[in-house]
């Protein structure tokens, strides 16, 4: 048996099939490992990776965990979701050329980026509103946790320093932070010690 075209190509395949369909994980999964068995003989060794890596690439649109889809318009209009120089220009001046969540500046030697607060892989669109001034540390922190997560744990961090410096005013505003993440069922995953 002969497969023209790879794994990934199969993925796209199947998304392509179900346009504007929000489709979680495990039916994607589950099409394509039995497709690439039936037309090569071989094993889809890991369609997670590859699913991710078209929503990185700007193909797919993660819509929330575990769930991602196709939109033509979007992924035909994508290159058009980077912020143009004069928009970065105005979100560096907005941001004070400095990184939201450290402060330091070209001053201090840091890169600075020009981000997208709701990211390009979540449908974010390049807007003024939708930017953000970060350091390469911080952009790289985010890309790879997300806002949410990076956030999440900066708290809890600035409570765990709060509560062994019996900080109590401190410990208080990150306590209220954290139960705000807890009722909007936000990163669960990460825990903390009240």
């Amino acid at each position: 048996m002969r497969q023209k075209g790879t794994q990934i190509d199969l993925v796209k395949e199947y998304f392509i099939a179900h346009p504007q369909k929000e489709i979680k994980h495990p039916e994607v999964v589950d099409w394509v490992v039995e497709q690439w068995h039936k037309r090569t003989g071989g094993v889809f060794r890991d369609p997670d990776r590859a699913i991710r890596t078209l929503a990185q690439k700007g193909f797919l649109i993660k819509v929330g965990k575990g769930v991602y889809k196709y939109d033509p318009e979007y992924v035909a209009h994508r290159e058009m979701e980077d912020f143009t120089e004069a928009q970065k220009r105005i979100i560096l001046e907005r941001g004070g050329y400095r990184c939201a969540v450290c402060g330091k500046g070209i001053a201090d030697g840091v890169e600075l980026h020009v981000d997208h607060i709701k990211p390009k892989d979540l449908g974010g669109k390049a807007t003024i509103e939708n930017g953000q001034v970060l350091c390469a540390k911080h952009n790289f922190i985010k890309k790879n946790t997300g806002q949410t997560t990076t956030g999440k744990r900066l708290f809890v961090n600035l409570y765990e320093l709060a509560k062994a410096e019996g900080d109590e005013e401190l410990k208080r505003f990150c306590a209220g932070v954290l139960e705000v993440f807890e009722r909007s069922n936000m990163n669960g995953h990460i825990e903390w010690k009240k």
